[in-house]
């Protein structure tokens, strides 16, 4: 049972983060182009700002995700030191460091939640590999344009 728990939360909170990244890149795309006032170097900094506020609300859905599974007895727990500024916070860097795939190893998730570990390892790596191309795509539009301005 919680084996199955898991498995649908976790698809829950990927699909989520999917969509979320999706519609962002997807307004983004739409929304750069329509600000042509501001010079393109501007762009892609918004662009790189809007991506990294997006990561930051998927690190902290994935956080979220963490809370929910551990209230449930028989799911697991991370193991490891605490920081002290609170058992969310512990998960919100937790959640930084996996969605990132730094792991530090200061924190071990064992049960069932190494699952969501596993996972959102997964689809960090996604969505920042995501974001990357779309930023380059970007560039090149934006940086191409203003290089052929600047020539004549």
């Amino acid at each position: 049972m919680l084996l199955a728990f898991a498995f649908v939360f976790n698809t829950i909170l990927v699909i989520s983060a999917i969509l979320i990244h999706y519609e962002v890149l997807f307004k983004l795309d739409r929304t750069l182009p329509r600000i042509a006032h501001l010079h393109s170097r501007y762009r892609v900094l918004i662009g790189v700002g809007v991506i990294f506020m997006t990561h930051v609300v998927e690190i902290w859905l994935f956080a979220l995700g963490y809370f929910v599974t551990l209230q449930f007895p028989g799911m697991g727990e991370l193991v490891g030191s605490s920081a002290g500024h609170g058992v969310f916070l512990d998960y919100v860097y937790f959640s930084f460091i996996t969605f990132t795939t730094v792991g530090y190893g200061d924190f071990i998730a064992q049960g069932y939640v190494r699952y969501l570990t596993g996972v959102e390892a997964l689809v960090g790596l996604l969505l920042v590999a995501w974001s990357a191309s779309f930023l380059f795509i970007e560039m090149q539009k934006y940086w191409t344009d203003s290089r052929k301005l600047g020539a004549n």
